[in-house]
C-alpha cells in the first residue's frame, strides 16, 4: 500500500449486541487509538438492553456510520453489512466488548505501510510472544487453540490464533468476499476464504493484548459455537 501511517484511513467496524455497559468506553478508545485517520462504523444487532438508544442518543457523535438489523442475526451477520459501508483504506474488527485494545491498531497496520510490508489480511493473535495479556481459561484457551489447529491443517497456513478478534483487511479484499455465516462461524469461514491458493494474498500476524471477560461479564460464545467452527473449518475448506 502506497501510503504512511499519517495517510492511511482505518474503518473499525463494531458489531454490536446488549452491550450497554462497554459501548461507550469502547468508541472512546476506538477514537483515541493513536491511529490519525478512522472511521467508526457501528452495527446494531438488534439489542434490547438500551444499547441501541445510547447509540441513537447520546453516543451518536461518537459514530461516522451507524447501522441497525431489524432483527438479532448475529456478529457475521453485522460484520458483513459493515464492511460493505466501510470506505476506509484499510478496515478491522473490534468488537463492543472490552477484551480487546484499539491501541494495537498502530501495530496491526504496520504491516500495511509504503515501504515495510505488502500485506493484504492481517491477524492480531492472543497467543504470540510479545505482548501483556490477562491469564485466561484453560479450557478456553485449548479450544482456541485446538480450532487454530484444525483450521491450519485445512488452510495450511501457520496462525497461532484463528479465532481472534482482531482481523485486519485492505478494503478491497475483505469486500471482494461474500460472508455466509450468521454467527460466530465467520472466524473459520473468512480464514477458510483469504488462505485460498488462488487468491495468493499475503497474510501476517502481529501479537496483541488480550483481557478476557467472563459469562457473567457478558461473553456471548459457547459450546455450540466450537461444533460450528468445526463444522465450518471443513465446509470453508472443502466444499467451498
Amino acid at each position: 500500500m502506497n501510503k504512511s501511517m499519517n495517510d492511511i484511513v482505518l474503518s473499525v467496524v463494531i458489531p454490536c449486541y446488549n452491550e450497554k455497559n462497554t459501548i461507550e468506553t469502547v468508541l472512546d478508545a476506538v477514537r483515541n487509538c493513536g491511529v490519525k485517520n478512522t472511521e467508526i462504523i457501528v452495527v446494531d444487532d438488534y439489542s434490547t438492553d438500551g444499547t441501541r438508544d445510547l447509540l441513537q442518543g447520546p453516543l451518536r457523535g461518537k459514530i461516522d456510520r451507524l447501522l441497525f438489523h431489524k432483527a438479532n442475526q448475529g456478529k457475521g451477520a453485522a460484520l458483513a453489512k459493515g464492511f460493505q459501508a466501510a470506505t476506509g483504506d484499510v478496515v478491522v474488527v473490534q468488537d463492543a466488548d472490552l477484551e480487546y485494545d484499539p491501541k494495537d491498531f498502530v501495530r496491526l497496520l504496520d504491516p500495511f505501510i509504503k515501504g515495510r510490508a505488502d500485506a493484504d489480511v492481517v491477524y492480531g493473535s492472543r497467543y504470540a510472544r510479545g505482548e501483556k495479556y490477562m491469564i485466561k481459561r484453560f479450557y478456553h484457551t485449548m479450544g482456541n487453540k485446538m480450532l487454530t489447529f484444525a483450521s491450519n491443517l485445512f488452510t495450511d497456513l501457520g496462525l497461532t490464533d484463528m479465532e481472534t478478534c482482531y482481523k485486519m483487511f485492505r478494503r478491497e479484499v475483505i469486500q471482494s468476499i461474500t460472508i455466509e455465516e450468521k454467527r460466530f462461524g465467520f472466524e473459520p469461514e473468512i480464514t477458510a476464504k483469504v488462505a485460498k491458493k488462488d487468491k495468493r494474498y499475503h497474510i501476517y500476524e502481529i501479537p496483541i493484548s488480550y483481557y478476557p471477560r467472563s459469562y457473567n461479564e457478558g461473553k456471548k460464545i459457547g459450546i455450540k459455537d466450537a461444533f460450528r467452527a468445526l463444522y465450518c473449518i471443513i465446509k470453508y475448506n472443502l466444499f467451498s
